[in-house]
């Protein structure tokens, strides 16, 4: 068995010349007057200081993780066995302000430009429950008039980042989704006519 790992004082000791040969290097480096062979020394002392950082980090994580685990602190997460919302679906500016507004439900509270980013998130549900081509064309209308003048607006708080919609294409979308909308429920067929009470008292 090696002598150090026998006395503690000679481990202490090693360690002692370690760090003082470590701290010679150092100070020679900044002097600018390292030999070729302490330039090495050096530069095998700082990858060995990184390597153990590297590793204590590691450990130190690898630790965490299996203390969390065994309090319990992963049980029950919000979306354990589920899909997380979003994942994968392109990146939205606005995703942070739409989650805001969903899991607050607010509504009619706050600065223009927030409002405008929810009323956009939720247009095309308002205009799937119009019933003509009129209203949906009224509603966007309004909807772009109100983003143009909150762009006008220079009273501070978050930009108007949200854009106006063409008339036309919302109003084709409107029609793709409501003839969807028919595919997918038809509507159940009309009852025949009911017969006269003289030919039912006939019997035809």
């Amino acid at each position: 068995m090696d002598s150090d790992a026998r006395d503690p004082d000679a481990r202490d000791s090693g360690a002692r010349r370690r760090l003082e040969r470590a701290a010679e290097l150092r100070a020679t480096r900044y002097s600018g007057k390292l030999t070729p062979e302490e330039s090495a020394a050096a530069a095998a002392e700082d990858a060995l200081e990184e390597k153990r950082r590297k590793i204590d980090s590691a450990t130190r994580a690898d630790y965490l993780v299996r203390d969390a685990i065994a309090h319990g602190k992963f049980d029950n997460l919000k979306y354990a066995g589920k899909p997380i919302p979003g994942l994968g679906e392109s990146y939205d500016p606005d995703w942070w302000v739409k989650g805001l507004i969903q899991r607050e439900h607010l509504s009619g509270l706050g600065p223009e430009a927030i409002l405008l980013r929810g009323e956009d998130a939720g247009l095309d549900a308002v205009l799937d429950e119009q019933a003509t081509e009129e209203r949906v064309r009224a509603i966007v209308e309004d909807f772009n008039a109100r983003v143009v003048n909150a762009r006008r607006q220079l009273q501070g708080g978050p930009p108007v980042i949200t854009k106006t919609r063409e008339v036309a294409v919302e109003v084709e979308r409107w029609r793709t989704r409501r003839a969807a909308a028919a595919a997918a429920h038809p509507e159940p067929p009309e009852p025949p006519p009911a017969k006269p009470w003289w030919r039912r008292r006939r019997g035809g």
